[in-house]
């Protein structure tokens, strides 16, 4: 056998190794936990056969406590680049397998690694994460690890989309990579997130939690808001972040991706002639309407379990990408909360990172009154969505189908901050307040007669939105059926948006 013969040999011996992670005992608890492994997750997250793996045989340099001797190649992180629809994106995938997939000091340089080139080569970074968190034999080496990690995901936001998919436990500073990220994707069963457990936090407060009720998906999905999707498993998790990449583009330089679209843009839907109801006070479903203007009624909701007074997501328009961001009757009159400024906010500013038009469907009262919205902030966090809409300056379309009432009105893409074209139902009401609540304020010292005239009064002359029409706060009226064309139209009109802004380092967001 020759030497080149050997160097063969060794090379595949190697590969083997690295292939295997912790090896066969290991891979099956993973299976029996109902989990799949990291190379496995990475099969189905990426186009068949495209992943090239970095850093394939990297080792932990630790020789304290016993680990000199446990050196596995890859030390419990497969990284590398590969595609999804044919579109470059790198992959980082925590092993559990191996040493729990606890975060090593070489993890975390192999990490960093691809996310700079991620950077350099202006494509997505995926991070699938499913780790014990900190390895503790490494101490501060493995912490300093991390906070590299923090800090390239502070400088790649808003230069490359970044995804997070949480597939197990992500406990103490593991969490602050994917709350860094854009887009948060928990399984249903098998994942959570929390800075402190439930054995401290019963230590500490004598409160008692389990893990799943502290920091499970529906937790983080529903209550926190920390987290933007749900799935049902590890393969569903990765089809969704498949279908998510493809509403964005490659990096803030980019237009989203076009899809070919061979359908009829002028197609008109009669059913929402009926949509918006006659009685001012009576609820309706703004997915109906979301779900008529997109292309083949496919629409992207993101966040959909949290603050569901406002809706978020993607659809296409024509085969070119938009974010939607609406008023949802159906939940609190579609009113403007804490949740729900934040919400839409966080939103806004992810799609005017990157290049993706903003598509505002408005039926808004106000902002929700009480005791407990003035005192979580209410005045600051409504504010954000404000910053965000005013900031925004990708084309901003929004259609009013009812109420636009008080502050919401300038907060939700009003023509005053920014927005590039504004229509509105016939059944559009754009006024200070509602009828009822201005009359009884203007008209405090009249009789009972006399109020019922000037609510008929003040709704005649507000219930419509001629008056903002004539003004030109509105710059066309339209048939609720011809709602989609109108759209598509609006989009194509400002598809070469341009605006100078005045030169500053950044504004002063009102966290």
């Amino acid at each position: 056998m020759s030497a080149l013969e050997d160097k063969f040999r060794e090379l595949d011996k190697k590969n083997r190794e690295a292939l295997k992670g912790g090896g066969d005992e290991r891979i099956e608890k993973q299976h029996a936990a109902g989990k799949l492994t990291a190379r496995e997750r990475l099969e189905i997250l990426l186009d068949k056969g495209s992943f090239t793996e970095i850093d394939k045989m990297v080792k932990h340099r630790c020789s304290d406590f016993g680990m000199g001797e446990k050196k596995i190649p890859g030390d419990g992180i497969v990284s590398g680049h590969g595609k999804i629809d044919g579109r470059l994106v790198f992959a980082i995938a925590q092993d559990f397998t191996v040493f729990g997939g606890t975060m090593s000091r070489a993890n975390a340089e192999k990490v960093v690694k691809v996310m700079n080139l991620a950077m350099r080569m202006g494509a997505p970074v995926i991070s699938l994460n499913d780790s014990g968190g900190a390895r503790i034999q490494e101490g501060v080496q493995s912490l300093a690890g991390y906070a590299d990690i923090f800090h390239s995901n502070v400088k790649a936001s808003g230069v490359i989309p970044q995804i997070s998919a949480i597939l197990g436990p992500c406990a103490g500073g593991a969490v602050y990579s994917p709350a860094l990220t854009d887009f948060i994707v928990m399984t249903k069963e098998n994942s959570y997130m929390f800075v402190t457990g439930p054995d401290v936090i019963s230590a500490v407060t004598h409160e008692t939690v389990t893990k799943q009720e502290l920091g499970g998906a529906m937790t983080h999905n529903s209550k926190s808001g920390v987290a933007h999707l749900v799935a049902e498993n590890d393969e569903d998790s990765m089809m969704m972040i498949r279908e998510l990449t493809g509403f964005l583009p490659s990096n803030n330089m980019e237009d989203p991706p076009v899809r070919p679209f061979a359908g009829d843009v002028s197609e008109v839907d009669e059913s929402l002639l009926n949509l918006v109801p006659a009685d001012p006070n009576k609820p309706y479903d703004m997915m109906t309407l979301i779900e008529s203007v997109v292309d083949d009624h496919n629409f992207f909701e993101i966040m959909p379990h949290y603050a569901k007074n406002i809706i978020t997501g993607f659809g296409r328009f024509a085969g070119k990408p938009a974010g939607i961001v609406a008023n949802q009757p159906a939940f609190l009159a579609g009113s403007l909360d804490i949740n729900s400024s934040v919400k839409g906010a966080r939103f806004v500013r992810f799609c005017d990172s990157f290049n993706i038009p903003l598509i505002i469907l408005e039926d808004v009262p106000g902002f929700l009154p009480g005791i407990n919205q003035e005192f979580g902030g209410i005045i600051k966090h409504g504010a954000k969505l404000l910053y965000a809409f005013s900031e925004a300056t990708v084309p901003k379309i929004t259609v009013i189908t009812r109420k636009s009432y008080g502050g919401a009105y300038c907060v939700m893409a009003s023509k005053h901050i920014g927005a590039d074209v504004n229509l509105a139902f016939p059944t559009a009401e754009i006024a200070v307040m509602g009828p009822e609540g201005a009359v009884n304020i203007i008209f405090r010292n009249k009789t009972d007669s006399e109020k019922r005239k000037a609510v008929e009064d003040y709704r005649k002359a507000f219930a419509n939105p001629y008056k903002a029409a004539e003004l030109g706060y509105i710059d066309e009226i339209i048939n609720p059926s011809e709602t989609r064309a109108k759209l598509i139209t609006a989009l194509e009109m400002t598809q070469n948006k341009s605006v100078s802004s005045i030169s500053k380092k950044h504004g002063n967001m009102p966290l």
